[in-house]
């Protein structure tokens, strides 16, 4: 069984619910202003923010309507975060959920790169950084409970199940309210599939989700990765040829003061 989540933005009424919810169970700590101190909403997702609603403007019939979007790690069918991780600390789990395991991570950002929707994200206040994401609260699943933000919606906007029921859901309602919702349903094939899903009122790309085709990005992500020993090498060479030309020339330096 694989499990996914529904986000229906039609339903959203952004009141950050799941948001709090998220920063509480996973012990995060808020954001504070510069200036004052005080404590604001973050501009995007970061090292300490797993789950942002994020709020589009739009004018329907010459009214303006405001939309509002769960961001969060999309927990890809094919994730291309672990495609590149060289060390195994992110794991696409059966059923669903891809976890990370900080005890393993490097702080090397291959991730970072990897992902279509820059959620991972590098811990940037500490001196040996590593990088935090969304897990889909696997310990909750593995404990028989629902997500923390899905158990704090309360206007049931965030739908918990299997997958194949998910879709289901979702096309039934695209199809039994035509005029509320955008006919599709994001995840289902971005990117080779994902585990959170979509529906709404507009295209999604309006609501801030990227644009993608049907293809895993873990095709690029693999030529990255096969790269990537040539560019080490040739970056060693380069920095093996400067150390030798800056103690050569000091060399001659030293000589020349001898004489």
């Amino acid at each position: 069984m694989s499990v996914a989540m529904l986000n229906d933005v039609s339903r959203c009424i952004g009141c950050r619910g799941c948001q709090l919810a998220c920063k509480e169970w996973n012990d995060l700590e808020a954001r504070r202003t510069r200036n004052r101190g005080s404590y604001q909403n973050p501009a995007a997702l970061d090292a300490r923010t797993y789950t942002l609603i994020r709020f589009a403007e739009s004018e329907e019939g010459g009214r303006l309507r405001w939309d509002f979007t769960k961001l969060q790690c999309m927990h890809c069918e094919h994730p291309g975060c672990v495609s590149v991780c060289t060390v195994g600390a992110l794991q696409k789990t059966a059923e669903g959920p891809v976890v990370y395991d900080e005890r393993r991570c490097i702080g090397c950002r291959y991730c970072e790169y990897a992902c279509p929707f820059e959620v991972p994200k590098y811990e940037w206040d500490k001196p040996l950084g590593l990088i935090a994401k969304c897990t889909l609260c696997a310990g909750r699943l593995g404990a028989g409970m629902q997500p923390s933000c899905v158990k704090a919606c309360p206007v049931g906007a965030i739908s918990f199940g299997e997958r194949d029921e998910l879709l289901a859901e979702a096309h039934d309602r695209i199809r039994t309210h035509p005029a509320r919702y955008f006919d599709h349903v994001y995840g289902e094939h971005e990117a080779g599939g994902t585990s959170v899903l979509y529906i709404g009122p507009s295209d999604p790309v309006a609501l801030g989700l990227p644009r993608l085709g049907s293809e895993p990005v873990t095709r690029y992500a693999e030529a990255v990765m096969k790269a990537t020993p040539f560019t080490v090498v040739a970056v060693a060479a380069a920095l093996g040829g400067i150390s030798w030309y800056t103690h050569r020339r000091n060399d001659v330096r030293e000589q020349e003061r001898d004489q």
